[in-house]
């Protein structure tokens, strides 16, 4: 009985408990010390009154008759700043990265394609609402004007400013730059919600897990940023140095890289239990941790461009929604399908995405528009990164979209103009002329046919976690009957997967086992009946 226990740990069990020894070894194995030296950052960043009262300035007192006007008085005393936000990707709407096989290269909102409003290239002006900057209409922009600068986008405490719809950044005509600008302090969550919320097009569409509700929401939805909880900005995890915010968005970024983790205030050994600490090796924190997205309003599944263009009678746009006041039907948009409370899909992701620029011909179908790298056998010898894949909650949003079927590749029509007749799909509604007008702005060829492909994006999940006793059970996952991680094939998960060889072994201990315990029981009771009958 010992040899085939004996056996079975050196030729199995062996090899897997050693390797989570020697990973265990190489993290902190302190459970107790939960909390870093960031958690320390991050308290010293609760107090967001400002520590000035800016609206004694003399510089703020003027008349300011445009926005660039601000800017001119606040860099007058903050001088560097608009230095150091010019070479964020929050200003520049890019970044360099490495893409596998395709060398080092710009990446960002600028360039890369997505299947939801496909791209910024000759839509600026309405893209730009959400950049920190004034006046980005077409190429012409200048990045390297410091007057450009939005300082008030991030630092308006004062919750009436706002930009003005297709102002190529510019304040709506409504705002009071004077009261704004005399009433600044550190970001808020509104300060990022406002893009960060309702990027897509409205509330939650893109992310799932960020959204309006975090703005006042309970535990249930967020401990993080739960008003009766821990309240925290967005900064206070987001850390901020020179204006350079850590954390990064693999829709549109690749290396893993200036990413904010959920290590940066909790040990890589957080519980009590053991077992559970282990999981950090292979499982991302948010696997277990946000059990589901869209937790209070919906988010969007997928969107068909190819049903765009539906009229009224009268010829006009129609705009149709479904039971929850979600827009199910835009004629410039096409349909949607949205959820709440979603169950995320289940990836390995090692920290590494790649992407499908319009340059490149399309290949597999649906194209993956950023596919996240990561197999159960990467254990961290990837050349880009030490750090071996983990199981990652992510939403993945689908569609079709529009492409050239004879060059085989995306296309980036002009959607948006102020008035009809300028070729935007928007206004009027051909295809042709959009796709024409929108590849000629990126000096990139157009064949003149076009047709609709299955697309799919991953937005890997970090927000809405859950109070710990709604964490993910033993049994969602280790289960044969629909578990969470069924589409995840490409390893042996206990509880959910049959071997024959191992479920032999393991029954075979079993009933050694109970065999044993019989064994062992007849034996004490035969003993114990000898000795009473000798006394």
């Amino acid at each position: 009985m010992k040899k085939i226990r004996l056996f079975f740990f050196v030729a199995f069990l062996f090899p897997l408990w050693s390797n989570a020894q020697i990973e265990t070894e190489n993290r902190e194995t302190d459970s107790t010390s939960v909390l870093k030296v960031q958690n320390y950052i991050r308290m010293e960043n609760r107090n967001l009154t400002p520590s000035v009262d800016h609206s004694t300035f003399p510089q703020l007192k003027q008349e300011f008759k445009t926005a660039h006007d601000v800017t001119a008085a606040c860099i007058s005393c903050h001088t560097g700043r608009a230095d150091e936000i010019m070479k964020t990707n929050h200003w520049l709407w890019e970044r360099t990265e490495k893409l596998e096989g395709k060398g080092e290269l710009p990446l960002g909102k600028k360039n890369i394609l997505n299947n939801f409003c496909i791209g910024i290239s000759g839509n600026e002006k309405s893209c730009t609402r959400c950049h920190i900057g004034y006046g980005w209409k077409d190429k012409s922009f200048d990045f390297s004007n410091k007057l450009n600068v939005d300082c008030l986008i991030c630092h308006d405490n004062s919750d009436t400013y706002k930009k003005k719809r297709g102002g190529a950044g510019y304040p709506d005509e409504s705002v009071d730059l004077n009261y704004v600008a005399q009433s600044v302090g550190k970001p808020s969550k509104i300060n990022c919600g406002v893009c960060h919320f309702w990027g897509g097009g409205g509330n939650n569409v893109k992310h799932g897990d960020l959204e309006k509700a975090l703005l006042d929401c309970n535990r249930e939805v967020d401990v993080h940023m739960a008003v009766e909880g821990e309240n925290m900005s967005c900064i206070e995890c987001h850390i901020t140095d020179k204006h350079n915010i850590e954390g990064k968005l693999y829709a549109l970024s690749s290396e893993n890289k200036n990413r904010a983790t959920c290590t940066h205030c909790h040990s890589n050994a957080p519980h009590t239990d053991k077992l559970l600490n282990e999981h950090f090796i292979r499982v991302a924190c948010q696997t277990c941790h946000i059990p589901t997205y869209a937790k209070v309003n919906g988010t969007k599944l997928y969107w068909d461009w190819s049903t765009a263009g539906r009229l009224d009678e009268d010829g006009n746009p129609i705009h149709e929604n479904d039971a929850d006041g979600n827009h199910n039907y835009l004629s410039i948009k096409g349909t949607f399908v949205y959820d709440t409370d979603v169950i995320p899909e289940y990836y390995w992701f090692n920290g590494i995405a790649n992407h499908q620029l319009i340059t490149d011909t399309i290949g597999t179908i649906p194209v993956q528009m950023n596919s996240l790298s990561g197999s159960y056998m990467d254990k961290g010898e990837h050349k880009k990164t030490n750090k071996p894949s983990k199981i990652w909650p992510v939403k993945v949003h689908r569609g079709k979209q529009i492409f050239d079927p004879v060059l085989n590749k995306l296309i980036q029509p002009k959607l948006y103009a102020e008035m009809k007749g300028d070729s935007a799909y928007w206004k009027d509604f051909d295809w042709n002329k959009a796709s024409q007008a929108g590849m000629n702005y990126l000096g990139l060829p157009f064949s003149g046919k076009y047709d609709f492909v299955k697309t799919e994006m991953y937005w890997p999940l970090n927000h809405m976690v859950s109070p710990k006793e709604k964490a993910l059970s033993c049994k969602e996952c280790h289960s044969r009957n629909e578990g969470r991680l069924a589409q995840l094939n490409d390893f042996y998960l206990p509880g959910r997967d049959k071997n024959r060889f191992f479920d032999f072994i393991g029954i075979g201990l079993v009933v050694l086992a109970a065999l044993g315990a019989i064994l062992h029981g007849s034996l004490r009771v035969l003993f114990r009946k000898k000795s009473s009958s000798k006394i």
